[in-house]
């Protein structure tokens, strides 16, 4: 359950650092540089979660 809750959470982040990008808001209005890098940064973090789920259940489902 766990790892599908980590690969939604990935998704999520995947999501909000679009969002940062296009708006150019997070909690605050950010300047454009500053936008990109937030959400380059967020859209990393979700790729680097979802591998982990991903591998994390090709794991347990080799164990089984």
């Amino acid at each position: 359950m766990f790892n599908w809750l980590s690969l939604v959470t990935g998704l999520f982040y995947i999501v909000l650092g679009i969002v940062v990008i296009i708006y150019k808001f997070f909690f605050t209005i950010l300047d454009p540089g500053v936008a990109y890098a937030m959400g380059g940064l967020l859209i990393v973090y979700g790729i680097f979660r979802i591998y982990r789920a991903v591998a994390k259940i090709k794991k347990s489902k080799d164990e089984e």
